[in-house]
């Protein structure tokens, strides 16, 4: 007679064991391939042109790794890590605290961070070069970039997929989690002079995404983060300000704190009188709904139409900026002197007027020699200027 006891539960598929891929192990495989490609693929775009390279960076390389890293291991994207649906208010929630946060914390950290560092190593990663000798064009890209494509790409990858997948199951305390994603997220910025400011980003962005279960509050700090500060550089610039650390009043930093906390305050108070602002709460979408329906992907499938989008991106910025990308590897190969503030006027000059030069060869009404030759003279005579021993050609 058979043994009548049930059996026990036939072993899970292979494409089962795929679909429950550890999310600890998606967090760190997925932090560790992030940083190789950001360092290649992400640096070689960034450098032939700094404003397509964000626009790459951001979609190849932290919203393309992560998107194919959960639908390859079972997880639909925009559900697992808190991406849909769009919430309005909390975005604009996330966007006001954001704001209230620039003024609040991230001034005045990034005041006395600059303030502390040598002025070699605070001129060395100083941001704001970004947006020096860029076209209209590059300059609406920057700026999406920073506000658009940053926010959402990288709270997609560091919140959605590396803090979700390092934070533990309740009941115990997310805290080392959220501190740790923060440092890593700052980390990758790889801005020393930067990094308190942003590990303080990182915190924020990271206490909404526990507090609401949804990316869209830090997506709204984020981009406000990113728009405040790139939109008082540009009008500091079109005023004709370059202020320095030693110029900035440390009073007028300490208004600009104190006027953080009070729109902070406010923010928090509003908040617990309309508890709508934060969304319907922290409960995210149970594993069952996160997952995948039907049979794995192949991961070629999974990659080629990212890996045709980049390829195509890149032939495309060749054909268009041939020139441009022809004179970055070659002042990369011929670097000029660096000139401080209070260099002589004439070397200032000449720099300004090579600079010059170099737009009108990139627009191709001058031709290439005539830039290679200018830079060349400059570089020698700029170095005996300076008393730097002479570089060999």
């Amino acid at each position: 007679m058979e043994d009548s006891a049930p059996s026990a539960s036939p072993p899970p598929e292979p494409a089962a064991r795929v679909r429950r891929t550890n999310r600890r192990t998606l967090a760190l495989g997925g932090a560790t391939l992030a940083l190789a490609l950001f360092m290649t693929v992400g640096g070689f775009a960034q450098f032939i042109n700094p404003a397509f390279g964000i626009w790459f960076t951001e979609l190849f390389v932290f919203l393309a790794l992560g998107w194919v890293m959960l639908r390859y291991a079972g997880w639909r994207p925009a559900v697992f890590t808190g991406l849909m649906p769009v919430r309005r208010l909390p975005l604009l929630f996330g966007f006001l605290l954001g704001v209230a946060n620039f003024f609040a914390l991230v001034v005045p950290i990034q005041y006395a961070a600059q303030l502390i560092a040598p002025e070699w190593l605070t001129e060395m990663f100083d941001g704001s070069r970004l947006f020096e000798e860029q076209t209209t064009v590059e300059l609406v890209l920057i700026l999406t970039g920073v506000t658009v494509a940053a926010p959402l790409c990288e709270e997609f990858f560091f919140r959605g997929i590396f803090q979700k997948g390092l934070t533990p199951r309740p009941p115990a305390s997310p805290t080392r989690t959220l501190v740790v994603s923060a440092v890593v997220f700052s980390a990758f910025h790889l801005d020393p002079v930067g990094f308190a400011a942003r590990v303080e980003l990182g915190l924020l962005f990271g206490w909404l995404y526990l507090r609401t279960g949804s990316l869209w509050p830090s997506i709204g700090a984020h981009a406000a983060n990113n728009f405040v500060s790139s939109a008082l550089f540009l009008a500091a610039r079109a005023m004709g300000q370059d202020a320095t650390d030693e110029q900035t009043d440390p009073r007028a930093v300490l208004a600009l704190a104190a006027l953080g906390w009070v729109g902070l305050m406010g923010l928090m108070t509003a908040a617990r009188h309309f508890p709508s602002v934060w969304g319907p709460g922290a409960a995210q979408a149970s594993d069952q709904e996160a997952r995948e329906s039907g049979p794995p992907v192949p991961l070629v499938r999974l990659l080629l139409p990212w890996v045709v989008g980049a390829t195509v991106s890149l032939g495309v910025l060749g054909a268009v900026d041939a020139r441009g990308i022809s004179l970055n590897f070659h002042d990369a190969e011929h670097p000029l002197p660096a000139l401080e503030k209070d260099a002589a006027p004439a070397l200032h000059a000449e720099r300004k007027a090579l600079n010059s030069l170099r737009a009108a060869a990139r627009r191709g009404e001058a031709p290439m020699e005539a830039y290679y030759e200018e830079r060349q003279r400059q570089i020698q005579a700029h170095r005996r200027a300076l008393g730097l021993p002479k570089k060999q050609p």
